[in-house]
């Protein structure tokens, strides 16, 4: 087989590849007649850490700027010798799976993702493209349910998600949606627990130790502090920020920081806002509305009167109202 590099940073993210796989150092000089390398346009610059492509004078770039999905040379698997990997098994192209792991039969994993040593995939487990699943995690596990009756439920992992070591997800319930979900380009650090039928979109950020019960359903870019619990059924709105330690027995709505056990609104998470492009406008309107809510003593059901006019020409806002309206255990407050 050939392997075709487009760049010294496919050479390097290769060597590291190797590294990774097989748990030694791997010089890509000791492989480069065992793998037939093809070099294709690259030269060296004499400054250590730069490149050129090409013809001479093309800008040059930082190795640490070349990114392991992007390599060109990731067209066929490489699996550990060790790893056990079921026949009906369906695989993509460019896959590492790492020394022990074990990949069930009915698990399907996307092009370019990346499976460190000793993982279990097991059950009706569908994982995206260019995924990276770091040591030791299970994914797909019976859930944790005392009515689970050995249905054929499902767990979904997107695309681009990272997921670190020791983390956790269950398949779904019968009694549930039947289907665990986790969205696109989510990260999610050690220890995370996903229980069943939870729904958790995309862009999010959860912090060692975070765990959601079942039926649990967190909107895009929100985050999760350490060791943040979350209660089944509750909802966590997008752009939503707990702080460590965080108890969410109730909602919490899109766009409000929270902390505490049990969890108390701390205002909007504005750097969140700030950070994702949102107007000057948009963050003023909700402002408005959050103190509707949290700050004018109004109940609920007035409030929510209040905040009616201020949607109009303010999706923000209206998305901050129909999340309070929707029925469930209550908003946080």
């Amino acid at each position: 087989m050939n392997f075709r590099f487009h760049s010294i940073g496919d050479v390097v993210a290769y060597e590291d590849f190797i590294a990774n796989v097989y748990g030694e150092a791997c010089p890509l000089q000791e492989k480069r007649e065992e793998f037939n390398l093809l070099l294709e346009g690259v030269y060296l610059s004499p400054g250590p850490g730069f490149l050129s492509q090409g013809k001479a004078g093309r800008k040059q770039r930082r190795l640490s700027r070349f990114h392991f999905f992007g390599a060109s040379f990731m067209k066929e698997n490489r699996i550990h010798p060790t790893a056990m990997v079921h026949p009906a098994a369906r695989l993509g192209s460019g896959l590492a799976i790492g020394a022990y792991s074990s990949i069930g039969e009915h698990v399907e994993i996307g092009d370019g993702t990346r499976i460190g040593p000793h993982v279990v995939i097991t059950g009706h487990t569908r994982i995206g493209r260019d995924n990276r699943i770091f040591q030791f995690c299970s994914l797909g596990d019976e859930p944790q349910d005392k009515k689970y009756g050995n249905e054929p439920t499902r767990l979904e992992i997107g695309d681009r998600n990272t997921i670190r070591e020791f983390c956790t997800f269950n398949r779904g319930t019968a009694q549930g949606a039947g289907m665990t979900h986790l969205g696109n380009d989510n990260f999610m650090m050690a220890y995370v627990h996903l229980a069943h039928d939870c729904w958790v979109g995309n862009c999010t950020t959860f912090t060692n130790n975070a765990s959601l019960a079942g039926h649990v359903h967190v909107g895009d870019y929100a985050g999760l502090g350490g060791f943040t619990s979350v209660h089944q059924f509750v909802r966590v709105g997008a752009y939503s920020f707990t702080a460590m330690g965080t108890v969410l027995t109730q909602d919490l709505p899109p766009y409000v920081l929270a902390a505490g056990n049990t969890a108390k609104p701390h205002g909007l998470n504005l750097r969140e806002l700030k950070r994702s492009g949102f107007s000057e406008q948009a963050i003023i309107a909700l402002k408005r509305a959050y103190k509707l809510v949290y700050r004018s003593g109004l109940a609920l059901s007035e409030a929510r009167a209040r905040i009616e006019p201020l949607t109009c020409g303010s999706p923000e806002v209206r998305d901050f109202l129909d999340f309070i309206l929707m029925p469930g255990r209550g908003i946080i407050r």
